[in-house]
């Protein structure tokens, strides 16, 4: 396994076609809701837009949504698609909303090697925008840390009716 490691990193480095093509490694990938880099820039906040289109990283501790504990919905910041349930959230510690499990069918994944390392990026499944990495460190009963930038996020409290998705 490790040589398996070692061999894909150095790939990577020598750019034998596994690292992404252009900002984002959801770039060049279809979605369902199709805009233009520059609609994006307009329509988000130059830090959401960082985050969700350049794969930016917010810094640890920075979003108010680390500390949100109420009932409601996570929702993508870029299009409202619904993402997470607060009842998957927990305080991993990292500084970062952190969710054990995904809502069905809201997030896509793929592989980035931008600290050369393979690590598993998720990305929103419907406009496409990076939320965060997924790790297996989390707690029971998946075992998975959805940690997210919560920039990348809007919450949405129970009760409240959930925005309309993005056009």
């Amino acid at each position: 396994m490790k040589r398996r490691r070692l061999i894909t990193g150095a790939a990577a480095l020598l750019g034998l076609g596994m690292l992404p093509s252009g900002p984002g490694a959801a770039a060049g990938r279809s979605f369902p809701l199709q805009k233009s880099r520059a609609e994006w820039q307009r329509l988000l906040s130059p830090a959401a837009y960082q985050v969700l289109f350049e794969e930016g990283t917010e810094r640890a501790g920075s979003s108010p949504l680390n500390e949100e504990k109420r009932a409601g919905t996570f929702i993508c910041a870029a299009c409202a698609n619904p993402l997470f349930d607060s009842a998957s959230k927990y305080d991993s510690g990292t500084g970062w909303p952190s969710f054990w499990q995904s809502l069905p069918g809201a997030l896509g994944t793929s592989t980035d090697y931008k600290l050369i390392y393979p690590r598993t990026e998720y990305h929103c499944a419907r406009c496409g925008g990076h939320q965060g990495h997924v790790f297996n460190d989390g707690p029971p009963p998946t075992g998975k840390r959805y940690c997210n930038n919560g920039v990348a996020l809007a919450f949405v409290p129970k009760g409240t009716p959930l925005p309309a998705l993005r056009t």
